[in-house]
């Protein structure tokens, strides 16, 4: 058996061990979550974030479906809604600030406030081995700056409790900091964003504002970045490195206000943004988001996950 036949393998082997998993019920002490546990989930009208969405509701909790566009999200909230599940919609742009505040302010007057964020919003417009950076701009503001849009927005509706707030981001593989094909060439720049003490918003926003300003000079191609689909894996590896701040400034929360953050990869999913060429069933991609954000004893934050299992940045 060659390596590329082990591999397989081994996905194998854990597509059916999380298969296996996703079966097993939670048990009553393992519930911390209550119908009246509201859960907002980004980008949700397909995909994965519909999946999330789905699986959370199915366990009880109370989910709000959120997208950009209006009418297919009331379509996905319906369509939940029929199985008689606790799905609400509400619009939601997360590059759009109008929109953010509309959504926060209905979210605060209707429940007061949320107990999980899981932000799924993303865009890729490169698939199979393409590597334009055409909407480059577009990739970092929806995945980066959507993300801590939603992430700074989310934390003052966040609602005080003993198991903690959830704070779940979906992130991807590619932009691992030191993945051995897909990484920044500049080692001092990778040193930089890895050491949690020099890590700072300031050096995440410089890091992809010096690459945008490369795309528009076409300088980018030998600026060192990843060249595998090169803006999308940099807004990711932005979104690893705001997930390691920002779980630093909130441990400093105190006890009964914790908030805990975490990143994950959905692994390369079948959806529309893969042009349905990934191997992952959206069942699957969705399990480690709704099990991060289930947790029990939640103590973990500032980690990356994938198939339930604790990854390097």
């Amino acid at each position: 058996m060659n390596k590329k036949e082990r591999a397989k393998e081994r996905r194998e082997k854990r597509h059916q061990e999380i298969t296996r998993l996703r079966t097993i019920p939670y048990s009553d002490h393992q519930r911390w979550w209550s119908a009246d546990t509201i859960a907002v989930v980004t980008g949700a009208n397909r995909g994965i974030g519909f999946e999330i969405t789905h699986q959370l509701a199915s366990h009880g909790l109370t989910v709000i479906l959120t997208s950009r566009d209006t009418t297919l999200g009331e379509e996905a909230t319906k369509a939940l809604q029929e199985q008689g599940l606790k799905v609400v919609f509400h619009q939601l742009d997360v590059v759009d600030h109008e929109s953010i505040d509309s959504f926060c302010a209905w979210v605060k007057e209707t429940y007061g406030g949320i107990d999980i964020l899981i932000n799924n919003a993303g865009i890729s417009y490169n698939t199979g081995s393409d590597n334009s950076v055409d909407c480059a701009e577009n990739v970092i503001n929806t995945n980066y700056i959507g993300t801590k849009n939603m992430v700074k927005a989310a934390i003052p509706l966040m609602r005080p409790s003993a198991e903690g707030a959830r704070i779940v981001l979906v992130s991807s593989r590619l932009g691992r900091l030191n993945g051995r094909r897909n990484r920044i060439a500049d080692v001092a720049l990778r040193q930089q964003l890895e050491d949690t003490e020099s890590l700072s918003e300031s050096l995440i926003d410089s890091t992809m504002n010096k690459f945008l300003e490369q795309v528009k000079d076409g300088s980018w191609v030998n600026g060192g970045w990843p060249q595998n689909n090169t803006d999308y894996s940099l807004s990711k590896l932005a979104v690893n490195a705001y997930t390691r701040l920002m779980a630093k400034i909130l441990s400093e929360r105190p006890e009964g206000q914790k908030i805990y953050i975490n990143c994950c990869c959905p692994g390369w999913v079948k959806t529309a943004m893969t042009a349905w060429a990934g191997l992952t069933p959206p069942e699957e991609g969705a399990d480690t988001a709704v099990w991060l954000a289930l947790l029990q004893d939640q103590s973990i934050s500032g980690k990356f996950f994938a198939e339930r299992r604790e990854i390097n940045f």
